[in-house]
C-alpha cells in the first residue's frame, strides 16, 4: 500500500539540527525543549535576508513558509547582477522542451510591465531591500526556483530566449546552469534538518508502520508509539526463508525499527579570482537509533538477499541568503540477510550513533569523500545454536542531490552477525551473561555474536552543479567498516 502526504514546507524541526541523517533514542522524552514554530519562521526569514555585507557569509536555514514558491534571479556579468529575491515565480515548466512560464506575483503588475530590456522584455531592477521589482526576466537571467508545477524538485536554469506572452506570464526558453552563477564569490555554510512530515512514504511490505512527531504536539503513526520530536521512525516485521529441513521451531524472521531524521549539509565558498567555487560540500548526516532482532534458521545463501521495505522522498528548500536551494532526498529502508550451514540464532540489539556522508570540493584536490560513523550497541539477547553463520542488516540507503540531480549516494548498514564452529568430541552447553550456545551431542567448539556497521556510497558526476569541474567518473566513498563483539563462549 502506498501512502502519500503533501509536503509541509513550512519548517524543518530544529531539534534535529543539534543531531541523512537526529534525535535521541526511542526512550527519549518527547517533551524535550524545542524552539517554537514562530521562532523557527522568524529565524528563517532573518536568514533569507542575510547577505555578504561586511564580509559575512550567507546564512543557510530552512526556508520559511512564504518561500514555498520563492524565486531568485541573477544577471551574471551585469552591474548589480548579484542574486536577489524577486516577486517573479515559475508558473509552469516543461522538462522536455525546457520552457518555463514566468509571472510576477506582486499586485497590480503583469508580465509586460516594467522597464524594457534590450530584447523588448522587462528585466529585474535592483532595490534597496535586496529584492527585485516584479518585472519579467530577460535573456541571460539565471533563475533559482522552489518546487513549481512541472518542476517538483525545483528549477535552476538560465534564460536563453524570451518567446512571448502566454496566459498570465512570459514564456521563456531555458538551459541548464550551475549554482556558482548565482552564488558568485559569496560564502555559505549550514546544516538543516528535514521535516519528518514532508516525506512521501511508499510502504513496500505489509507489516510496515511509519511514525513521526513535531512541535505543537503533532504526531503521526500507531497510537502509543513514542517518537522524539523531529524524528522519523519506521517499524518492520517480516518472515524470511527458512533453511530446508529446519524444524518448525526454527522459523526465520526479522523485526525491529529504524529511527532517523536526516540533516542536509550544504556549503559553498566563492573564489573571486577564478571561475567556479573555491570550495563546496554536499552531504547528509544525523543520528541513528534502532532496535532489531534476527531469529530462527534462515535459508542457506552465501549471497546476501536485500529486501526493501519502505521508500521515502522529500524536497526540502534551503534558504541560502536570497536563493532557494532545493535539495532532493530519498531514503530506502531495507533488511538484508545471508546464511550458511545449520546455524539457528535468536539475537537482538539496541543501536545508537551518528553518521556523515558526502563530498567536499577543494581547488587542489578536487572532490573527495566524507565518510564517518560512530555507533554503540547493547545486546538485548544473544543465542546461537549448531554450526554455521548468519548475517543480517537493517539499513538505509540515502541519495541527496540538488534541483533534481543526484550528487551523493550513501548506504548505512548496521548489522548483526552470529557464527558457531564445532568439533565432534563432547556434549555441552553454555550460558554467558544471558547468551547461550548449544552445539549438540558429541560436539565442542566456540560461538560468537557480533554487531557492526558498514557505510559505503558514491560521489556522482552531477556534483558539477556547483560549478566545479565535471567528474570524469563516479567516485566511491570507500567502505567504512566497524565491528564489535556482543557475546562469545566456548563449549
Amino acid at each position: 500500500m502506498r501512502i502519500r502526504k503533501r509536503p509541509l514546507r513550512a519548517l524543518m524541526p530544529a531539534l534535529a539540527a543539534s543531531a541523512l541523517f537526529l534525535a535521541a533514542g526511542c526512550s527519549a522524552d518527547p517533551a524535550a525543549h524545542n524552539p517554537s514554530a514562530a521562532d523557527r519562521a522568524q529565524g528563517a526569514e532573518a536568514s533569507a535576508a542575510a547577505t555578504t555585507q561586511a564580509g559575512q557569509p550567507l546564512a543557510v536555514a530552512a526556508a520559511p513558509e512564504a518561500a514555498a514558491t520563492s524565486t531568485a534571479v541573477a544577471r551574471p556579468g551585469a552591474a548589480g547582477g548579484k542574486a536577489r529575491k524577486t516577486a517573479l515565480k515559475v508558473k509552469s515548466y516543461d522538462s522536455h522542451t525546457r520552457r518555463a512560464v514566468i509571472s510576477p506575483t506582486g499586485k497590480g503588475t503583469s508580465g509586460g510591465q516594467g522597464a524594457s530590456g534590450g530584447n523588448g522584455t522587462s528585466s529585474p531592477s535592483p532595490s534597496t531591500g535586496g529584492t527585485a521589482e516584479p518585472h519579467a526576466t530577460a535573456v541571460g537571467d539565471v533563475i533559482a526556483s522552489a518546487p513549481a508545477p512541472g518542476a517538483p524538485e525545483g528549477l535552476l536554469a538560465k534564460v536563453t530566449k524570451v518567446i512571448g506572452e502566454k496566459g498570465d506570464g512570459i514564456e521563456v526558453q531555458t538551459a541548464p546552469t550551475t549554482l556558482d552563477t548565482l552564488l558568485g564569490d559569496d560564502d555559505a555554510k549550514g546544516s538543516v534538518p528535514v521535516d519528518p512530515a514532508s516525506f512521501d512514504v511508499a510502504r513496500l511490505l505489509p507489516d510496515v508502520k511509519v511514525s513521526w512527531a513535531k512541535t505543537g504536539d503533532i504526531h503521526s503513526g500507531p497510537e502509543g508509539t513514542k517518537v522524539p520530536l523531529g524524528s522519523l521512525r519506521i517499524d518492520v516485521g517480516a518472515k524470511v526463508g527458512t533453511a530446508e529441513g529446519a524444524p518448525a521451531s526454527a522459523t526465520a524472521s526479522v523485526h525491529g525499527f529504524v529511527q532517523v531524521a536526516p540533516e542536509v549539509d550544504f556549503s559553498y565558498g566563492g573564489d573571486s579570482g577564478a571561475s567556479g567555487p573555491g570550495a563546496a560540500h554536499l552531504g547528509v548526516s544525523g543520528d541513528w537509533t534502532s532496535r532489531w532482532a534476527v531469529k530462527g534458521r534462515a535459508a542457506a545463501s552465501a549471497q546476501p538477499v536485500r529486501v526493501p521495505f519502505a521508500k521515502l522522498h522529500a524536497d526540502p528548500v534551503l534558504q541560502v541568503g536570497p536563493i532557494p536551494v532545493v535539495v532532493n532526498l530519498d531514503l530506502t529502508c531495507y533488511f538484508q540477510i545471508s546464511a550458511e550451514g545449520n546455524v539457528t540464532v535468536d539475537v537482538e540489539q539496541d543501536l545508537k550513533g551518528d553518521f556523515k556522508a558526502g563530498g567536499t570540493f577543494g581547488p587542489a584536490e578536487g572532490w573527495t569523500p566524507v565518510n564517518e560513523s560512530h555507533m554503540t550497541s547493547t545486546p538485548v539477547r544473544t543465542s546461537v545454536t549448531a554450526a554455521g553463520a548468519v548475517k543480517a542488516s537493517l539499513g538505509a540507503e540515502a541519495t541527496v542531490g540538488l534541483y533534481g540531480t543526484v550528487g551523493v549516494t550513501a548506504d548505512l548498514a548496521p548489522y548483526l552477525r552470529g557464527e558457531a564452529a564445532v568439533s565432534a568430541d563432547a556434549t555441552s552447553a553454555t550460558s554467558v551473561g544471558g547468551a547461550t550456545a548449544k552445539t549438540g551431542v558429541g560436539a565442542a567448539g566456540s560461538w560468537a555474536v557480533y554487531g557492526g556497521v558498514d557505510l559505503t556510497g558514491t560521489l556522482r558526476v552531477q556534483l558539477s552543479i556547483f560549478g566545479t569541474p565535471v567528474l570524469q567518473h563516479s567516485i566511491p566513498l570507500g567502505t567504512l567498516h566497524r565491528e564489535w563483539k556482543l557475546a562469545a563462549g566456548q563449549v
